[in-house]
């Protein structure tokens, strides 16, 4: 599989190189560690810091969603895999404005250790308080009595917008976790894979799939799905994902919702709106209303073919949250 890359080796640094000349106004590169990247613009003092973070290959996640209104912070670490604690103190010592730091990540092993040692560190060595919220959308991943082991996909976007409005507004601590926390619980993620991704580093496909085979449940890193089968139309995989989502998190009628529709990364924006057209005339059936609606590549892998579907269900806190403005280089909302 062809990639436009030098050396393999190099690609996450060339590749935070490349986003820091080309957003200097949006975000700017520790001296302390160059995998560590903060807002640019100066935040006021006793605001929450929100800090989020993971493997390379999910771009615009995690790096574009530093900026007003979202994230504080990032810490980057090597495709597919956690960053190590190193970056993340780093992160939350630049950021931290006297009112404490909140981790956002996806419910992943390495990322639970290396967040959590950083929490550590950074409550022994320099004092700051840090808070945690796991992302746990993907329906997928675990059933609903265990959804504690579930992972953290697409609906991180989410969990952090609603962080960063809340910590806009002046959230004390305590407040931007419950609330965040809230969002992750309101938050179910399906996704279907078409095609496997390739790392640089090998160059093969990460999985395999037949030419007319689909796998309903892939995770971001290709991980087994529920269920692996021929290939579909988009009305019926559409279908499917919602009503996955819909029997896990049941939504009455007159309920609101948001909706991200999430390309993985070689999926065409014309199939993604084929499939939030088939989205949406399943929740207008259902009499469940869509308060924002979002459609493109948000968190991704690499180039995997393939979509997930995340809802989140919007009580008047959340919606005033979710609506709130964001400016950062990979997302805009006025």
């Amino acid at each position: 599989m062809k990639k436009l890359i030098n050396n393999p080796d190099h690609v996450v640094d060339e590749m935070i190189e490349g986003y820091v000349s080309a957003y200097p106004n949006y975000v700017k590169q520790l001296e302390e560690n160059k995998r560590s990247l903060v807002v640019a613009s100066k935040t006021r003092e006793n605001k929450v810091g929100v800090l989020i973070g993971g493997g390379s290959g999910h771009e615009p996640a995690f790096m574009g969603y530093v900026g007003e209104g979202m994230a504080d912070g990032v810490a980057v670490g090597n495709i597919f895999a956690s960053p190590p604690p190193d970056p993340i103190l780093e992160a939350t010592k630049a950021i931290d404005k006297g009112a404490g730091v909140v981790y956002i990540y996806g419910n992943y092993a390495g990322d639970v250790m290396n967040f959590g040692m950083a929490a550590e560190l950074a409550d022994l060595e320099v004092g700051i308080e840090v808070g945690t919220v796991l992302v746990t959308d993907d329906v997928a991943s675990a059933p609903k009595e265990e959804s504690e082991k579930r992972r953290g996909i697409a609906g991180e976007f989410f969990i952090t917008k609603v962080a960063g409005a809340a910590s806009n507004k002046g959230y004390s601590l305590e407040d931007v976790v419950r609330v965040a926390t809230k969002a992750n619980d309101y938050t179910r993620s399906m996704g279907v894979g078409l095609t496997p991704c390739s790392l640089p580093q090998t160059g093969k496909p990460s999985f395999e799939l037949g030419e007319n085979e689909m796998e309903i449940g892939l995770g971001h890193h290709g991980e087994p799905g529920v269920e692996k089968g021929e290939l579909l139309p988009a009305d019926e995989v559409a279908t499917r994902l919602v009503e996955d989502i819909l029997r896990d998190m049941p939504l009455d009628q007159g309920e609101q919702v948001a909706v991200l529709v999430n390309g993985l990364g070689s999926t065409t924006r014309m199939e993604l709106y084929i499939m939030f057209r088939r989205v949406e005339q399943i929740l207008r059936e259902k009499g469940i209303q869509i308060h924002r609606s979002y459609v493109g590549d948000y968190s991704t892998s690499l180039e995997m073919g393939g979509c997930s579907v995340t809802l989140i269900k919007l009580d008047d806190e959340l919606k005033e949250l979710v609506d709130a403005p964001a400016d950062c280089a990979m997302y805009v909302q006025r």
